[in-house]
């Protein structure tokens, strides 16, 4: 039985062109998974072909899909979105990382790099940050949105 190949990236791939950029969403959190999808869904050149709620499951997906992106957080069940993205960088290297995650501080951020990411969107942020970083990991750029106040500075307890 013949496979189906994915058609190579050209450069061209994305918001505004014709080929659909194809995305795997990772978030265990219903609610922030349907904004996330949704979000995703308004741009043209963006396709959301599967969605996963734990590690396991988004590893299992992106092998199964072998999606152009893959958007992750990092606080998921079962595999943490750190040893989610290790495991997908060895078998999907093809697959861009941006992580989408309310786990914001310098080392989480430097940490999730080393592990492969393209991206970083803080959750607080993804309204006004995670279209923007779609499209500068699509177009070979780093991405790191700017944490809120609330974000940077927590009131000792």
């Amino acid at each position: 039985m013949a496979q189906s190949q994915k058609p190579e990236r050209d450069g061209r791939r994305g918001l505004g062109h014709a080929a659909p950029v194809r995305i795997l969403v990772a978030e265990d959190f219903v609610p922030y998974r349907r904004f996330t999808c949704s979000k995703l869904a308004g741009p043209v050149g963006l396709q959301v072909v599967g969605v996963a709620s734990d590690g396991l499951e988004a590893i299992q997906k992106a092998v199964e899909l072998r999606p152009d992106l893959i958007v992750l957080d990092i606080g998921l069940p079962i595999l943490n979105g750190i040893e989610v993205a290790r495991e997908i960088r060895s078998l999907v290297p093809e697959s861009i990382i941006i992580f989408l995650t309310q786990e914001y501080s310098d080392d989480v951020v430097q940490l999730a790099f080393n592990v492969g990411a393209r991206g970083f969107v803080a959750k607080s942020n993804a309204a006004a940050d995670l279209l923007a970083g779609l499209e500068a990991v699509l177009l070979g750029r780093t991405f790191v949105s700017k944490p809120s106040a609330t974000d940077t500075f927590k009131l000792p307890t």
